[in-house]
């Protein structure tokens, strides 16, 4: 997990969450908390900038606006563990990191440490790295991929920043499936496989990703790339209707076939100064250790 005084959730509510990452307090939208009522009101004037949609949520052109202070920069670090992430505001309401993605960080570095040489790990849908960073600081090699060229370009920034510009990263710009397929074909292989899906996309190509009807054929794909020596499989999603059993089922079904094979799924979260959970979708992992 973060430590305080570099990421919190400081309140949530009116479809709305009000986060600090570092020193910055950051108001966003939050179709989770619709319906529900903020903790302090008062806090929220404090926030250093504000995002509001010009566009439908979910749409594939979403946009919007921010409002900011004047004393918010146009970047700043945010650190976890043996890493560091650079955090931005983007057109699309995002910052450049997804808090709730650390106790993932945290079990990767600990799936690592379990192994007896260092892991070969696929990394989709890869976003601005945190992840990759998490594997690459515990000692991996990782191919890092994600459909966005600036976003891989801001990824490997972070890892130079981070100290691991020298580490046995592969920075590729592609479309996931497009990739893995390619990678099945060749007969490669990987020790371990991580995702964090949108439930919308489009790779660089104009391939269009749906999470509803592209996940488990893209899962089984990954299955065979680890097949013969594999070390761990660690997927997130926070699509609508892909909750904890959802994702457990489908992870098991796809890599072992049957809805068995030690797949643990939990609900992705985010606990609030007031000690209220946010929900933020969804984990599945095997070994569930």
């Amino acid at each position: 997990m973060f430590a305080p005084n570099q990421y919190q959730l400081v309140d949530f509510g009116d479809a709305r969450k009000l986060e600090r990452f570092g020193p910055y307090l950051i108001d966003r939208p939050c179709p989770a908390s619709e319906g529900l009522r903020k903790a302090d009101p008062d806090l929220w004037k404090s926030a250093a900038a504000r995002y509001e949609r010009t566009s439908a949520a979910g749409a594939s052109t979403e946009r919007g606006r921010w409002t900011k202070q004047p004393d918010l920069p146009a970047e700043w670090p945010l650190s976890h563990g043996a890493f560091e992430l650079n955090l931005k505001l983007t057109p699309f309401g995002h910052v450049g990191v997804f808090a709730e993605q650390a106790a993932s960080w945290d079990w990767i570095t600990k799936q690592a440490a379990r192994a007896a040489r260092p892991l070969r790990v696929l990394n989709l849908f890869a976003y601005t790295g945190g992840s990759t960073l998490a594997a690459a600081a515990a000692g991996c090699e990782v191919t890092h991929v994600d459909a966005a060229k600036n976003v891989v370009a801001w990824a490997r920034s972070n890892a130079e920043r981070s100290g691991l510009k020298d580490a046995p990263v592969r920075w590729i710009a592609e479309d996931a499936p497009r990739f893995v397929a390619r990678e099945v074909r060749r007969g490669n292989t990987y020790d371990a496989v991580i995702l964090d899906p949108p439930s919308y996309g489009h790779g660089p190509k104009g391939e269009v990703w749906k999470v509803s009807n592209g996940l488990f054929p893209l899962l089984k794909a990954c299955g065979q790339l680890t097949k013969s020596q594999r070390a761990f499989i660690l997927l997130s999603c926070h699509s609508p209707g892909f909750g904890p059993a959802e994702l457990e089922a489908l992870l098991a079904d796809a890599i072992f076939g049957h809805c068995q094979g030690g797949v643990v799924a939990r609900p992705l979260s985010l606990v609030a100064a007031d000690g209220s959970d946010l929900p933020c979708g969804a984990v599945a992992r095997w070994p569930g250790a």
